[in-house]
């Protein structure tokens, strides 16, 4: 077991620690407790997914293990916290939500997986991992806005964390439908040409006439007949 596997594998056992702080009466909301510790746990596991990769990378250990556990670990973190956050805020997360977020990352998965039998790759895009990042910041605020609505900052002014959490989830919501669109868009274009290369293989093969062999009774009849 390598290094970068073992943080995906910390990733993913960081996961049932997550739902349990949050969903647990053990920790006090009063004073914010909870959503502290759970927003800790999550920022650091959401790190991860970056670290494993790059120490991957740069150590020449990239195992098939890795490859699998990997976008496993994202997609089960991504989904464990929503669904989470449905029972912790539903006023900001309603079940339709989380549904719509948690589907998205199975029709990537399901588009990669489909790739992936067909000899290909499809890459994350920047747009993917901009939504990665609208999900850690929306995933995090409405956390905090179980317990504040507001931050006081100076004087006068305020941190709205309310409102902060209630356009990032809508804006999160539009990037996951954006971007799988998106990635949907970059498979049917690779099936399409592959599908139209196979379809010209085809065509040029049967074009090709294999020369009919001459039976040796046909060239004895010959031979006698001169």
């Amino acid at each position: 077991m390598n290094l970068p596997n073992s943080i995906t594998l910390i990733r993913i056992f960081s996961i049932p620690l997550l739902m349990w702080i949050l969903s647990s009466s053990r920790f006090s909301s009063v004073n914010g407790e909870k959503e502290l510790l759970a927003s800790a746990l999550f920022i650091a596991a959401s790190m991860t997914d970056g670290i494993d990769g790059y120490l991957a990378r740069k150590r020449g250990q990239i195992t098939t293990m890795g490859i699998l556990l990997d976008p496993l670990a994202d997609k089960l973190l991504i989904a464990a916290a929503f669904v989470t956050l449905v029972q912790l805020n539903p006023s900001l997360v309603p079940a339709w939500i989380a549904v719509v977020v948690i589907g998205r990352e199975f029709l990537v998965s399901g588009l990669r997986s489909i790739a992936a039998s067909e000899g290909f790759t499809i890459e994350a895009s920047e747009l993917g991992k901009f939504k990665m990042v609208v999900q850690i910041v929306s995933v995090v605020a409405v956390i905090l806005d179980h317990r504040w609505k507001e931050w006081p900052v100076y004087s006068h002014y305020i941190f709205p964390i309310h409102w902060i959490a209630y356009l990032a989830i809508w804006f999160m919501v539009c990037v996951s439908l954006v971007s799988a669109v998106d990635y949907f868009v970059a498979f049917w274009s690779k099936i399409d040409r592959r599908g139209v290369k196979r379809r010209r293989r085809a065509f040029i093969l049967s074009r090709r006439r294999k020369p009919v062999p001459v039976p040796p009774q046909a060239d004895r009849d010959v031979a006698t007949s001169t």
